[in-house]
Protein backbone atom coordinates (compact mmCIF):
# COMPACT_ATOMS: atom_id res chain seq x y z
CA UNK A 1 0.00 0.00 0.00
CA UNK A 2 1.38 3.38 -1.04
CA UNK A 3 0.94 6.42 1.22
CA UNK A 4 1.52 10.03 0.27
CA UNK A 5 4.12 12.04 2.16
CA UNK A 6 1.37 14.37 3.44
CA UNK A 7 -0.68 11.46 4.77
CA UNK A 8 2.39 9.99 6.46
CA UNK A 9 3.27 13.33 8.09
CA UNK A 10 -0.33 13.87 9.20
CA UNK A 11 -0.44 10.39 10.72
CA UNK A 12 2.87 11.03 12.52
CA UNK A 13 1.57 14.33 13.93
CA UNK A 14 -1.65 12.72 15.11
CA UNK A 15 0.18 9.79 16.69
CA UNK A 16 2.60 12.14 18.46
CA UNK A 17 -0.25 14.37 19.61
CA UNK A 18 -2.35 11.54 20.98
CA UNK A 19 0.60 10.01 22.82
CA UNK A 20 2.07 13.04 24.57
CA UNK A 21 0.16 16.26 23.97
CA UNK A 22 -1.69 18.13 26.68
CA UNK A 23 -2.76 20.89 24.29
CA UNK A 24 -3.62 20.65 20.60
CA UNK A 25 -3.81 23.59 18.20
CA UNK A 26 -5.71 22.91 14.97
CA UNK A 27 -6.73 24.88 11.91
CA UNK A 28 -4.58 27.90 12.78
CA UNK A 29 -4.44 30.84 10.39
CA UNK A 30 -3.58 34.53 10.38
CA UNK A 31 -5.49 37.18 8.45
CA UNK A 32 -3.27 38.86 5.84
CA UNK A 33 -2.55 42.58 5.94
CA UNK A 34 -2.00 45.47 3.57
CA UNK A 35 0.96 47.86 3.56
CA UNK A 36 1.04 50.12 6.63
CA UNK A 37 -1.43 47.91 8.57
CA UNK A 38 0.00 47.39 12.05
CA UNK A 39 -2.30 44.70 13.50
CA UNK A 40 -4.00 41.43 12.59
CA UNK A 41 -5.49 38.35 14.23
CA UNK A 42 -4.57 34.70 14.63
CA UNK A 43 -7.44 32.22 14.71
CA UNK A 44 -7.42 28.50 15.61
CA UNK A 45 -9.08 25.74 17.58
CA UNK A 46 -7.36 24.86 20.86
CA UNK A 47 -8.08 21.80 23.00
CA UNK A 48 -6.42 21.14 26.36
CA UNK A 49 -6.69 17.54 27.56
CA UNK A 50 -6.49 18.39 31.27
CA UNK A 51 -7.61 22.01 31.12
CA UNK A 52 -5.60 25.15 31.65
CA UNK A 53 -5.15 28.57 30.10
CA UNK A 54 -3.63 30.21 27.04
CA UNK A 55 -1.50 32.76 28.91
CA UNK A 56 0.80 34.27 26.31
CA UNK A 57 2.04 34.41 22.75
CA UNK A 58 4.89 35.86 20.73
CA UNK A 59 6.03 36.20 17.13
CA UNK A 60 9.08 37.77 15.53
CA UNK A 61 6.80 39.65 13.07
CA UNK A 62 5.04 41.59 15.86
CA UNK A 63 6.26 43.93 18.56
CA UNK A 64 3.39 42.88 20.85
CA UNK A 65 1.16 39.78 20.85
CA UNK A 66 -1.90 39.66 23.11
CA UNK A 67 -4.84 37.37 23.78
CA UNK A 68 -8.07 39.26 23.02
CA UNK A 69 -11.82 38.96 23.20
CA UNK A 70 -14.40 40.73 21.06
CA UNK A 71 -17.79 40.98 22.72
CA UNK A 72 -20.93 43.04 22.56
CA UNK A 73 -21.23 45.82 25.14
CA UNK A 74 -24.81 46.99 24.65
CA UNK A 75 -24.99 47.70 20.92
CA UNK A 76 -21.24 48.20 20.52
CA UNK A 77 -18.70 45.50 19.62
CA UNK A 78 -15.63 46.02 21.81
CA UNK A 79 -12.24 44.36 21.78
CA UNK A 80 -10.20 43.94 24.94
CA UNK A 81 -7.05 42.18 26.02
CA UNK A 82 -7.38 39.25 28.43
CA UNK A 83 -4.46 39.90 30.84
CA UNK A 84 -5.15 36.65 32.74
CA UNK A 85 -5.31 34.63 29.53
CA UNK A 86 -8.06 32.48 28.07
CA UNK A 87 -9.54 29.55 30.00
CA UNK A 88 -9.33 26.16 28.26
CA UNK A 89 -11.84 23.74 29.82
CA UNK A 90 -10.59 20.14 29.99
CA UNK A 91 -11.25 18.26 26.78
CA UNK A 92 -13.43 20.99 25.21
CA UNK A 93 -12.27 22.81 22.07
CA UNK A 94 -12.05 26.60 22.35
CA UNK A 95 -12.51 28.40 19.05
CA UNK A 96 -10.40 31.46 18.29
CA UNK A 97 -12.35 33.17 15.50
CA UNK A 98 -13.09 36.56 13.97
CA UNK A 99 -15.55 38.41 16.20
CA UNK A 100 -14.67 36.32 19.27
CA UNK A 101 -11.55 35.18 21.08
CA UNK A 102 -8.33 35.59 19.07
CA UNK A 103 -4.62 36.24 19.35
CA UNK A 104 -3.83 39.82 18.30
CA UNK A 105 -0.51 40.56 16.58
CA UNK A 106 0.25 44.25 17.13
CA UNK A 107 3.01 46.61 16.00
CA UNK A 108 3.65 44.48 12.90
CA UNK A 109 7.14 44.83 11.47
CA UNK A 110 6.03 43.97 7.92
CA UNK A 111 2.95 43.28 5.82
CA UNK A 112 1.76 39.67 6.07
CA UNK A 113 1.19 38.33 2.56
CA UNK A 114 -1.39 35.63 1.86
CA UNK A 115 0.40 32.35 1.13
CA UNK A 116 3.27 33.06 3.51
CA UNK A 117 3.72 31.50 6.96
CA UNK A 118 4.39 33.22 10.27
CA UNK A 119 6.19 31.70 13.26
CA UNK A 120 4.12 32.04 16.44
CA UNK A 121 4.75 30.68 19.93
CA UNK A 122 1.74 30.09 22.17
CA UNK A 123 2.26 29.68 25.93
CA UNK A 124 -0.11 27.49 27.93
CA UNK A 125 -0.44 27.03 31.68
CA UNK A 126 -1.81 23.74 32.96
CA UNK A 127 -3.99 23.19 35.99
CA UNK A 128 -0.72 22.35 37.81
CA UNK A 129 0.59 25.89 36.93
CA UNK A 130 3.35 24.45 34.74
CA UNK A 131 3.92 26.42 31.55
CA UNK A 132 4.49 24.89 28.14
CA UNK A 133 5.12 26.48 24.76
CA UNK A 134 3.86 25.36 21.36
CA UNK A 135 5.74 26.53 18.27
CA UNK A 136 3.59 27.02 15.17
CA UNK A 137 4.17 27.91 11.54
CA UNK A 138 0.86 29.59 10.75
CA UNK A 139 -0.38 30.16 7.19
CA UNK A 140 -1.49 33.66 6.21
CA UNK A 141 -4.87 33.85 4.47
CA UNK A 142 -6.40 36.63 2.39
CA UNK A 143 -7.90 39.64 4.18
CA UNK A 144 -11.44 38.41 3.54
CA UNK A 145 -10.70 34.83 4.65
CA UNK A 146 -13.10 33.14 7.00
CA UNK A 147 -12.53 29.51 6.04
CA UNK A 148 -10.37 27.20 8.11
CA UNK A 149 -7.25 25.70 6.51
CA UNK A 150 -6.18 22.13 7.21
CA UNK A 151 -3.19 22.92 9.46
CA UNK A 152 -2.59 21.05 12.66
CA UNK A 153 0.01 20.96 15.40
CA UNK A 154 0.22 19.26 18.75
CA UNK A 155 2.29 20.34 21.74
CA UNK A 156 3.11 18.97 25.16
Amino acid sequence: MKRSVAATLAAALLACGAASAQTTVKEAWIRGTVAQQKATGLFAQITSVQGGRLVGASSPVAGVVEIHEMAMDGNVMKMRALPDGLALPAGKPVELKPGGYHVMLLDLKQALEPGSTVPVTLVFEGADKKRDSVELQVPVKALNAAAKPAMQHSGH
